[in-house]
């Protein structure tokens, strides 16, 4: 059955969230936004495509830091309202230049950072 990015159930401003997820560790990247023509992109060039909500643009991830995903599969969820992108990820994922986005822990009620930035 092929795929139609409109059979996704995206929120009032036409996103759905997308994890990204190490596709060999299982380690979760990050979290971002994706429209329908993201999702297209994404699945037409293999390179991990995101909607800027804050820029409202399309986004390649590693377009500029050079910290690109290649896209191993992507994963509908039961509700079809999120993505799960398996990917692989050169360089750091975050913005903060560390490996995930998901560097602090709540550990008994404190903040605790878990990675540094990568050299």
């Amino acid at each position: 059955m092929p795929f139609d990015p409109a059979t996704l159930k995206y929120d009032a401003a036409g996103l759905v969230p997308c994890v990204a997820q190490d596709a060999v560790s299982g380690e979760v990247l990050m979290v971002a936004w994706m429209n329908a023509a993201a999702v297209a992109r994404t699945l037409e060039t293999g390179r991990v495509t995101y909607w800027s909500r804050s820029r409202a643009a399309f986004w390649v991830k590693g377009e500029t830091s050079g910290h690109h995903q290649r896209l191993v599969e992507l994963r509908v969820d039961c509700d079809r309202d999120c993505l799960l992108a398996l990917v692989e990820q050169e360089g750091p994922a975050c913005h903060t230049n560390r490996r995930s986005c998901f560097y602090t822990a709540v550990r008994a009620g404190e903040e605790v950072i878990l990675s540094e930035p990568m050299a």
